[in-house]
């Protein structure tokens, strides 16, 4: 029966991503970018509910930008948890722009694309978060680089913070967690860290039972003169004590 429901979501999601794509092919050549905001939002949030998550949001998410959120690293899910959260620019990998379909939903949603192994592309990003940032919008990163295992953090990279000290725009640090609903604790089904693979990260989901992300909105911080690394370990400490908070 557990193989059963899984496979039910999984046909449910691939249903829904197959209807974002119509979404954005047909109609969102003629909405606005807030409209398009709304409408990316909106389909996050339906597809948590066809994939049986249950989404917990504490704190208050920025109500407009401009504001670079920063955040730990689960999974492949952060994503889709983050913009039903509150629509964001996501800084992804290069790599994303040569996935079929997942491309084509992020460029909707206004990712800004990294090449991580090159410190010449690190500037170009952040020539253009900062310029997303002046422009007012709210640009989101992953300052560890890649997913951890939602327990330790990794140490965080701080080349994208120089982004919002140039744009003189504050940053707010936010946790993600993923919850068993049961027993309240930590769940590692949706985990996509070292030798996991991605379909078993999917699979591992799917077949979850009760599972509850939950999106901890930190405190804005500015720079008060603090340089990329300081602020960077100062967010690290911040995002750590937001992952204490339990349900």
């Amino acid at each position: 029966m557990n193989q059963l429901r899984a496979a039910w979501k999984l046909l449910r999601g691939l249903v829904h991503v197959l209807a974002g794509l119509c979404t954005i092919v047909l109609l969102f050549p003629r909405l606005s970018q807030p409209q398009k905001d709304v409408r990316v939002q909106a389909w996050a949030l339906e597809l948590l509910q066809h994939l049986a998550i249950k989404l917990v949001v504490r704190g208050q998410p920025p109500a407009i930008g401009p504001m670079l959120l920063v955040s730990n690293h689960i999974s492949w899910l952060d994503i889709v948890v983050m913009h039903a959260a509150r629509h964001c620019r996501f800084v992804s990998k290069s790599d994303v722009q040569g996935w079929p379909l997942v491309s084509t939903l992020a460029n909707a949603a206004g990712t800004l694309y990294i090449e991580r192994a090159s410190r010449r592309d690190a500037m170009r990003v952040v020539h253009h978060m900062a310029e997303a940032l002046r422009a007012g919008d709210v640009v989101a990163v992953f300052p560890e680089g890649t997913t951890g295992d939602g327990g330790r953090l990794l140490p965080f990279h701080a080349n994208l913070i120089q982004a919002a000290i140039s744009a003189q725009a504050p940053i707010q640090p936010l946790a993600l967690q993923f919850v068993d609903a049961a027993s309240g604790g930590p769940s590692r089904a949706p985990s996509y860290v070292g030798d996991e693979t991605l379909g078993g990260s999917i699979w591992r989901t799917l077949s979850a039972r009760g599972l509850v992300a939950v999106v901890s909105f930190g405190e804005p911080q500015r720079a008060h003169g603090r340089d990329r690394r300081a602020w960077a370990a100062d967010l690290r400490a911040a995002v750590a004590g937001l992952q204490k908070i339990r349900r």
